[in-house]
């Protein structure tokens, strides 16, 4: 495993790219529009490339760290290409989050190639990203995870093994809808609050020291008390698709999705609103107007 190639070098995968090309492993990449600055990869020894399949027939692992299951799919199986350009052998590893049913229905076509799919779906920020102190939520075959560790360990803190394919986007999306729905229920409430004048100091220092205190307040907190989203840039949008992901799953499996339903509503309708682009955080200020 000593040839990575990677496709989607943006806020995550630029981090994971970096970590592991300064980790001493060969690195080839995808260059394409959606990647960060790509120089100081270059720069390193890192190789671009302009066609996916023919950067993929020559590596021993290659990384999706794409937006979700449509790109991950029309990478491997469609315009991509990059599955039928794949050695026997080579392992690939899915970074993006995406639907557990479709990385599963890959996975048997990977596996038909002579290959392994394994999921690590990743959480924390591109600060994290570019420390290689990422969290990793993985799925697949117990002896393929064990062979990748190594490499995984090159961009990731902790490493959460879920069980085979396709429990590592599951994790995802389970710990997506938590987190992301909660920070959505607090810039919910702290419009309110903001609307009606209450000290948003008092709020903050309330929660954090009460039932509502962890990571999400964290992030969102400096938006509330300065308007700064720094802590959290992912935007809306991408919560919208992450929040829907998670209702297709549970209506997939028969699970209540009550709050899920709710958490996507409101995202949806600022993406409708034209915010998706807005950061996290800042539904603080678009929630205080009325949809």
């Amino acid at each position: 495993m000593t040839k990575i190639a990677m496709i989607g070098v943006g806020l995550m995968g630029h981090g994971i790219a970096k970590n592991i090309i300064t980790k001493g492993r060969e690195l080839h990449f995808l260059d394409q529009i959606g990647n960060q600055p790509t120089e100081d990869l270059v720069t390193l020894g890192a190789k671009p490339w302009h066609n996916a399949a023919e950067m993929a027939a020559i590596c021993d692992v290659l990384i999706l760290c794409v937006t979700g299951t449509p790109q991950v799919e029309d990478v491997l199986v469609g315009t991509g290409a990059t599955l039928a350009a794949l050695r026997p052998g080579s392992i690939v590893v899915d970074c993006s989050t995406a639907i557990p049913s479709s990385t599963r229905a890959l996975a048997e076509k990977v596996q038909e190639k002579g290959c392994q799919l394994v999921d690590a779906a990743m959480t924390r920020t591109p600060k994290e990203a570019e420390e290689g102190r990422l969290n990793l939520l993985v799925g697949g075959e117990p002896k393929t995870v064990e062979q990748l560790r190594p490499l995984l360990e090159c961009f990731a803190e902790n490493i959460f093994v879920a069980g085979g394919v396709g429990s590592g986007h599951q994790l995802k999306l389970i710990h997506n809808i938590v987190s992301l729905g909660t920070v959505t229920l607090i810039a919910e409430v702290a419009a309110c609050a903001i609307g009606d004048g209450m000290d948003v100091d008092a709020m903050v220092d309330c929660l954090r020291k009460g039932g509502a205190g962890g990571a999400a307040l964290d992030r969102v907190a400096p938006y509330i008390l300065e308007e700064n989203s720094d802590l959290l840039r992912f935007t809306i949008q991408n919560a919208y698709k992450d929040a829907g992901y998670y209702n297709q799953m549970a209506t997939e499996l028969g699970a209540a999705r009550l709050m899920a339903d709710a958490v996507q509503k409101t995202l949806g309708t600022l993406v409708e609103r034209g915010e998706g682009t807005a950061f996290m955080p800042e539904q603080v200020k678009l929630l205080q107007n009325k949809p």
